[in-house]
């Protein structure tokens, strides 16, 4: 039998800043490549979220006023997802997305907004923004270790001793722009502050989540090799302006 998998846009016009719905382009073209069956759709305000129905879950970042006008309708999706995520479903969630997918988040009018809670993490609007290229090492990823993204947050995300990070910071900032850590990872859920969009960039993780969601959903995990040329090229051209960038602020120091 033929595994079609099932991708959930969560709030894709509300929460979609610096090309973030380019995630949903990569994990749908890397599937079409290889023949996977691949079925995408926008989970919007309203709309029912049946943990079941979905293989993969994506949410992308937005401002403090985005975030402040879904995080009502999060609540209502909260028992789903939290089943979805105990059930394996594999889940992104990037910069805005990442801090609702956590305890709370108190914006910077002070506003406390409560989150899913998938990660175990709370986040605190501070007055100076994290912004830059950024490149990470993660454990999780096989071969070529390094993910790059560009980081723009005023939040500072504060994990709980028992909560495993994406990976540790190389160049950039981080979760809270001190600890040297990026990112939280539970079980099939990953979370992250890295735009760019994300995952083209980074081929290897994309995969990552594809193997993780045909394994959930009955398939062979093990994917067919694409040729990703243009796509490492794009992933060395980030990690070289990183450490450009990194440089001139060595010297401004």
């Amino acid at each position: 039998m033929m595994i079609r998998l099932r991708i959930g846009h969560l709030y894709p016009d509300l929460m979609n800043l610096y090309g973030d719905r380019g995630n949903i382009v990569a994990l749908r073209r890397r599937c079409e490549w290889r023949g996977i069956p691949v079925q995408v759709e926008s989970i919007d305000p309203g709309d029912p979220l049946e943990p079941d129905d979905w293989d993969i879950l994506f949410m992308g970042g937005g401002q403090d006023s985005q975030q402040e006008m879904v995080w009502r309708d999060l609540q209502d999706k909260r028992g789903p997802l939290l089943e979805a995520a105990e059930d394996g479903a594999v889940m992104l969630a990037v910069c805005g997305g990442y801090q609702l997918f956590g305890h709370s988040y108190r914006t910077a009018s002070g506003q406390q907004i409560p989150g899913v809670g998938i990660f175990d993490m709370e986040t605190v609007a501070a007055e100076q923004r994290i912004v830059g290229d950024a490149v990470i090492q993660s454990s999780l990823l096989p071969g070529r270790g390094t993910i790059v993204g560009f980081e723009n947050h005023a939040g500072r995300t504060r994990l709980s001793d028992d909560a495993e990070p994406l990976g540790s910071v190389l160049i950039g900032r981080g979760n809270d722009g001190r600890g040297g850590m990026e990112g939280c990872v539970r079980g099939n859920a990953f979370g992250t502050y890295l735009h760019g969009p994300l995952l083209p960039k980074n081929p290897h993780l994309t995969d990552l989540l594809l193997a993780l969601a045909m394994d959930r959903a009955g398939g062979d995990p093990a994917l067919e090799v694409l040729d990703d040329e243009l796509e490492w090229a794009a992933h060395e051209a980030a990690r070289r302006r990183a450490r450009r960038g990194a440089r001139r602020l060595m010297r401004r120091r």
